[in-house]
């Protein structure tokens, strides 16, 4: 079987049968695009699916090694994981090819997770000032993502109707069709409500660009006012460096915070693993290293 054409069945599968995200289709494309980059490169266009060798693998290892964007040892193993799905499915057709097991992952550095601490945190909220309508808007923001531990894309995709002020909780969508819930602090709800009263818009969004005319309302639809995922990370590292915060930090160190907050309080691990819907615990692990002072304190009270 040609290449070109499993891979495009393999696409289709990965939609009607595995009722993927397209998010999750659209990586394995790209994978899998590149791959066929990378036989093209080497004459071979009309190549077949039982061609595969495990030294044909190798060699697309350092294919993606050698590209001039940076390449990080996670990213290759991505690389290299959609290209065994892949030979996963063809097997299942009964396409005979390489065995996906013949393809190693190499070995990743321990996750270093980057949080802020207390007083970090405390300068970040103070940075955005109050006095106008995107100041509001960008405090809500940064207040919204630590206490609900959202992600940017389901930040950005939230309208106003979704929040419920009085249980202090909302619904979200996460990974395609799955549903969680998650909870507002007092803080959070205090500069939601003062952002979304300071409005007198139509439009749906909770977050929202503020650079109109007020009296042009009808001029735009409301994924035209809908703030990217771009513009959230731009504006938190902007807050971070007002804050003289000097981490390189994202929306995701927010997340990060989030978590360590909880374990520094003594939140039980398997709690947090839920709140983060996490799949695997030992995803949840990565953030225990936050308690080793902790235990080595409880250590010296007890042990003297």
């Amino acid at each position: 079987m040609l290449f070109k054409k499993a891979h495009l069945d393999f696409l289709d599968w990965l939609e009607d049968i595995k009722d993927k995200s397209p998010r999750t289709v659209e990586q394995y494309n790209r994978h899998l695009s590149f791959f066929q980059s990378f036989l093209n490169s080497k004459k071979l266009e009309d190549f077949k699916v039982e061609e595969i060798t495990l030294e044909l693998t190798n060699k697309f290892r350092k294919y993606i090694r050698k590209q001039k964007w940076e390449v990080s040892i996670k990213t290759r193993n991505a690389y290299m994981i959609s290209l065994r799905a892949f030979l996963k499915y063809c097997e299942k057709q009964g396409v005979k090819t390489l065995a996906p097991t013949a393809i190693d992952l190499m070995k990743q550095p321990p996750r270093m997770v980057e949080f802020l601490t207390k007083d970090e945190l405390e300068r970040l909220f103070l940075a955005p000032d109050i006095n106008c309508i995107t100041w509001k808007r960008d405090l809500a923001i940064i207040r919204c993502i630590y206490a609900t531990w959202l992600r940017i894309s389901e930040l950005v995709a939230l309208n106003k109707q979704d929040i419920n002020f009085k249980t202090k909780e909302f619904a979200v969508r996460w990974k395609w069709k799955k549903v969680r819930t998650v909870f507002l602090t007092d803080d959070a709800v205090i500069v939601l409500k003062a952002y979304l009263d300071s409005r007198i818009d139509p439009y749906s969004p909770l977050f929202i660009r503020h650079n109109y005319k007020d009296w042009d309302f009808k001029a735009f639809q409301d994924e035209q006012m809908r703030l990217s995922r771009n513009f959230i990370s731009t504006l938190i590292k902007k807050y971070a460096n007002k804050a003289f915060i000097l981490k390189s930090i994202s929306a995701h160190t927010l997340r990060h915070s989030f978590a360590t907050t909880l374990l520094q309080n003594w939140a039980d691990i398997r709690a947090i693993q839920e709140l983060l819907w996490h799949a695997s615990i030992n995803t949840t692990q990565v953030y225990t290293h936050v308690t080793n002072p902790q235990l080595k304190e409880i250590h010296h009270k007890y042990l003297r």
